[in-house]
Formats: C-alpha cells, structure tokens, sequence
C-alpha cells in the first residue's frame, strides 16, 4: 500500500509495528497465551490485605493496609484490548478491555524490566504501544491509592498490533458523551468498532444468545427434536413472500433461498417425528425497515397430536420463562411501557378486532365489498389483491399497531391461511393465531392442515392469486402433497421471530440492533479516476498518489487550479512524507490543469 493513502496516524503505527521487529518482537506471535482471570472477576473477588499493625496511623488515626507484592498478593495472567494509556516517567497507567469488561494496569519501568536492558518500558510500552493494541500481562493485584482494584504488572507481551486507530469516545464527569460512535449505519457496517467502544452493544447480543439457548432448552426438553432442512429450495414454499433466486450450475436449474422451513418439518411429522424444531435462517427478498432485514432468524416448531389450544398455553408459558431468565422477571420495559409476558395472554378473533377498530363486519362480506371498505379506510389497494390480502392491508393497517400486551389475534379467514385447518365451528375461518406484541408480529400458529385434497385446492387457489399478479401467493409444492397423502396426524405448528424476540426483551427499537450484521446498502465510496486519466492529461505516474493526496482524485478536478497552488501542494507533501520525488515545474503543471 501506497503511504500517500494512509492517514498520518496510521503511518505512525506502521512506523511503530517496524520498531518492536527492529527490536525482535513479533507484533503478531503464534504461540498461546495463559489466561486465569477477567478484569469483572478481579474485581468481584478482590479482598484488601489486613492493616499494617507496625505501621504509623495517619492524621484520623487509620493505619494503612499491608502493601501489596508478588509474595502476599493474588498473582493473575490477563489479555486484552488497550483502551487507554497515561506515562509518568518511570512509570505509567494502562487501560485493558477484555471479554468481560475494562481494569486499570500499573506498569512500572523496573517491574517489568529487571535486569539493564529497559526497552520494554522506554520503547515498546511508552511509545510503541497504541490504543487498540492488544497485550497479554502478568502480575498481581492491588488497590492504588485512590481506590483503584488495578494489576501491578511484572510481565508484558505483545499479542497483536493494531494498525487502525479507535474512534475514542469521551465521557466527562456529568456522564456527557463527546465524539460518540453512534451513526446507525456507520456502527452496523463496522459492528466490530461498534462492539470495541460503545457499552452495552455487546451485552445485547449476549442477551440475543440467552434467548436462544433458553428457547432451544425449553424445547429440547418438552423431548422435541432439533432438525436441519434445506436452505436451498426448488420450490420457495411455506410462506406468502418473494424469494431470492440463485442458480444451481451442476443442475442447471434456478432455486430459491428458503423463505420458511415449514414444509420441509411437515415431512418429518409425516415420517413419524412427534415434534421438531429448526432455529435458522430465512430470506425473503422484499423491502428494509427498522424492523425487517431480508435475511432473518426463526423458530419454527411442529408437535403431532396438538392443536391451537394447546399452543396458546405452550406459548404462553415458554414466552414467560424466556423472559424471565434473560430480565430476571416476566415483564420488560420498552419506551416507558410495561409489558408483561406473564400468561395468561388476551384472545381476540381478526374480525372482531377489525370491526372494534373500524366498525365494518368484514365476515359477510365478498371480495369487492372488502376492497372497497379498505378504500374508505384511506387503505391503498389493488385489483390483485385477494380477500385474504386486503384483510390483512386492512387490519395491519388500522389495528395491528395498537396491540401493545401479548394479545393472541385468532380465527383468520381461510383466504388469508393457505396451510391452516379450517376452524372445527366457524365456516370460513381457519384455527391460526397471530401473537402480537407492542403492536408488531411475533409469531404466528396455526392447527395445520392435514387434509391433502383440502390443501391440493388452496394450493390451487394460490396459483389463481398468483395468475392475477400477486408475486406473494405459494405455488404448488407436489411432493409436499404426496408426503400428506402418507397420513399426517394432527398437528400444531408455531413460527417466532428470533430477531423480533429479541428486540422485544432487549427494548430495541432497530432490527439492525440486534443484528450483528444487517444487511446495508453497498458503501458509497468518494468517484475516484484510474490512473490511465491522470496520464492522459500529462501528469508523470510518480505523481499521481501526491495530487490524490492533495485531494484531486478526479483527473478533471485539475482543470483551472493554479499551477502555483498545485505546485505547493506537492511541495508539502513531498517535504513532510520525506518522498524522492522532485519538484514540477509550473510550466509542466499547467499542461495538467488546461
């Protein structure tokens, strides 16, 4: 890499890393390195020394503490991250950030250089060692006397040189947050720098696995069985979405990125699983909002011999226990509400809330008349749009949101439930529920259709949607009806959604931050000509990296400077990066600028 595009603090560091190998360090060692503490830990378990019985009392008559060494002290071994660093002469205060969180280091030139030789001190720790840098130190522990529980460090080694530098976020004594790393898409795009320097981040995410190892938990032992089914699909089934398409080149034939995993666990019941489960990924190629990413994470389960009524109370009680082990109660705040995940939930029909909102009984209604009804709701819809879709363009719109409880929302028209069993007393409506939660989905179940003529004809009124241009509708899944025509029993079914769930419990209001990595819009970069542009104005090839470091990465943003300014900005470049290259003339600059 050219030294022209680097930044002046990273070519520090490059000069840094070249010193500690002209000093026979390796900046980037294989070898382990023995870790028996975290800087949470020390702190937690840490206990004073007893008083000084022999030593003076001070002026409140208090005898200070035995001072602590090597001998009567706990001796740790520690690595991590340098978030801070303060040299007082001889010696010096480091900050270290490992796994669990942040402790101070005293380093002191004779501890950690014994014999004559003080470049560890002098060299490395004091003008070597960067903020980022990450460093393994042996020593033990001690309270300063400020109070500070820190490591009196008697060994240091460098693990690896960081050659980018932090952003250093600042905090003053009022708690004030200066020079904050808190662009949204700057922090998803470099989650790792997200991660480094802004607190809480990472304990989100370590909350997202504790969702996920008590779901798995609750699961695995109600004695159901986690499976795995393919991502790769010929047929995007078990869901109403547009899916990605990619191609197959040692079939020669185009598949689709699984828009649900329920067909595939259906099969399973068929082959005689009682109950399985699959927590994994799914893609729907559709649009990006604060609480849609196009790749996401869900749960779905499917147990022989159960049907909605059930699932409401398993439901119920697997939502309350999954918050409470990851809160410490049943209830989270979010946005200065309390909601309670403590069961039993509300249950209320579709329909019934539609008309509480709204005041139209959609129930005997024909298509025309919904799609109107929708219209002067102010709801925009089209001549595609079936009576399941313009229900639900109808109840997402006007009462979805206001749902902020867990409220179980039941019994949906069979247009709007393809692979759902119609409900054993209502005509036209399906057993399914839709959970809803501070006014968003968070899972959806139904009692699941085992009937295989029932479902071949729902499949086949799909395809009529589709026929109208619905891009949504389901296609024809053939081996999924022959599987249904082998018997399936009874069955209930529930799909979560994991990343919806955690947001829920965390209080987060951005999918994307309880993703650690989102999907983002390509990085616009800063137009930048090939060097070919340059050249064919005239300007010599050594100097092109100095004019685009002068800020001309356009060959025709030369165009018109003055050659005199032009020639300036070489000159300081050339001076303060020590470059061998010489002077241009003004005359040669202005054939660059014409």
């Amino acid at each position: 890499m050219n030294i022209l595009e680097l930044s002046d603090q990273e070519i520090v560091r490059r000069n840094n890393l070249q010193q500690l190998r002209d000093l026979g360090i390796d900046p980037y060692p294989a070898a382990e390195y023995p870790v028996d503490a975290w800087s949470t830990e020390i702190r937690e378990s840490f206990e004073d020394l007893p008083v000084d019985e022999s030593a003076e009392p001070d002026e409140n008559g208090e005898r200070p503490h035995i001072a602590a060494t090597a001998a009567n002290s706990r001796n740790v071994s520690i690595a991590g991250r340098v978030m801070g660093k303060r040299v007082m002469g001889k010696a010096g205060f480091a900050e270290l950030q490992d796994s669990k969180g942040r402790i101070q280091l005293y380093v002191q030139r004779d501890s950690i250089c014994p014999g004559e030789n003080k470049n560890l001190y002098n060299v490395v720790f004091k003008k070597c060692l960067d903020l980022g840098d990450f460093i393994g130190v042996k020593g033990y522990v001690f309270r300063t006397k400020t109070g500070e529980i820190s490591v009196h460090v008697t060994e240091m080694t460098v693990l690896c040189k960081s050659l980018r530098p932090l952003p250093v976020v600042k905090t003053d004594a009022e708690g004030n947050v200066f020079d904050a790393f808190d662009d949204p898409e700057l922090r998803y795009r470099q989650r790792y720098v997200d991660l480094i320097v802004n607190k809480g981040v990472k304990d989100t995410f370590l909350k997202r696995a504790a969702i996920v190892r008590t779901l798995r938990r609750i699961l695995d032992d109600a004695g159901y069985t986690e499976v795995e089914t393919p991502v790769l699909q010929s047929i995007a089934g078990g869901a109403s979405a547009r899916p990605f398409i990619t191609h197959f080149n040692a079939l020669n034939q185009d598949m689709y990125m699984r828009i649900a995993t329920e067909l595939y666990l259906k099969r399973l019941i068929v082959g005689g699983f009682e109950g399985v489960y699959e927590i994994g990924k799914n893609f729907r190629n559709e649009g990006m909002d604060k609480t849609h990413n196009p790749e996401f994470t869900c749960m779905e389960l499917y147990v022989s011999y159960k049907d909605l009524n059930w699932g409401m109370g398993f439901t119920e009680r697997m939502l309350e226990e999954i918050c409470t082990a990851v809160n410490g109660k049943p209830e989270v705040e979010i946005d200065g509400k309390v909601i309670s995940f403590k069961a039993p939930f509300r249950r209320l029909p579709i329909l019934e809330a539609i008309r509480e909102k709204t005041g139209y009984d959609l129930y005997p209604m024909s298509e025309d008349e919904i799609r109107e009804a929708a219209r002067k709701l102010g709801i925009e819809v089209d001549e595609t749009m079936g009576k399941g879709k313009l229900i639900d363009e109808i109840f997402g719109e006007t009462c979805e949101g206001t749902f902020i409880q867990p409220t179980f929302i039941t019994d949906y028209p069979v247009e709007m439930s393809p692979l759902t069993k119609m409900h054993r007393s209502k005509p036209g409506l399906t057993e399914r529920f839709e959970l809803m939660v501070n006014g968003k989905e968070l899972a959806n179940a139904y009692s699941e259709l085992n009937d295989p003529i029932d479902q071949e004809q729902r499949f086949v009124d799909q395809m009529k949607l589709a026929d109208k241009g619905d891009d949504e509708a389901m296609v024809i899944d053939r081996d999924f009806l022959r599987a249904l025509q082998y018997g399936m029993p009874p069955t209930f079914g529930i799909g979560i959604g994991i990343d919806r769930l955690v947001m829920l419990l965390t209080g987060k209001f951005a999918i994307g931050e309880v993703m650690l990595f989102p999907q983002m819009k390509p990085e616009v970069k800063a137009p930048r000509d090939k060097d070919e542009m340059f050249l064919e104005k005239g300007v010599p090839a050594e100097y092109i990296p100095i004019l685009r470091k002068a800020g001309y990465n356009l060959a025709a943003s030369l165009q018109g400077v003055a050659p005199a300014k032009v020639q300036q900005q070489i000159v300081e470049i050339v001076k303060k990066y020590k470059l061998n290259v010489g002077r241009p003339s003004q005359e040669d600059i202005a054939q660059w600028t014409a």
